[in-house]
């Protein structure tokens, strides 16, 4: 099981702990920065690191840990078959640096709006005719309720 948390403390400085539990290491980061970003859904990103994570040992100890706990497994579930996120891991001035670089649609797509669409083989009813008379019903409902009120209105003035 992996364990990615943070807190705060003294509402000035922010501590990650990354573990591997229940008998794994357990790491805490002073977080220095922290840059916010719109979305991070961890559904398989590919995950590099700078040559620096192979000098020393506790530099590889690290780098296990957080493709362990970043990584996403084979065949897991809920991994994608494609890869729109590279997390890369760098060591400057002993600090850890973590970057999220996301693939994203730039250019907009044009699309095609249909006129029909039929639910079933050979059914007579189409879908936008369906979608037409379930607007009806709900109008329906809501003229009902207005009906209400103003009858409920006109009781309390009689009253």
């Amino acid at each position: 099981m992996n364990l990615l948390s943070e807190g705060c403390r003294k509402h000035q400085d922010l501590y990650m702990w990354m573990a591997k539990s229940p008998s794994g290491q357990s790491v805490k980061f002073l977080v220095n920065a922290v840059h916010t970003m719109e979305e991070l859904k961890l559904t398989g990103p590919f995950l590099t690191f700078s040559s620096n994570f192979e000098k020393d040992a506790h530099w590889k100890l690290l780098k296990e840990m957080i493709i362990q706990i970043f990584g996403t497994l084979k065949e897991h579930r809920k991994s994608k078959p494609y890869h729109d996120h590279i997390f890369v891991f760098s060591i400057v001035d002993d600090h850890i640096w973590f970057r999220n670089y996301q693939v994203r649609e730039v250019i907009s797509v044009p699309h095609n709006e249909s006129d029909k669409m039929a639910r079933g083989g050979l059914n007579k009813m189409t879908l936008i005719e369906i979608r037409a008379l379930e607007k009806k019903q709900k109008a329906g409902k809501y003229a009902k309720k207005v009906k209400a009120k103003t009858m409920r209105k006109m009781h309390e003035l009689s009253n």
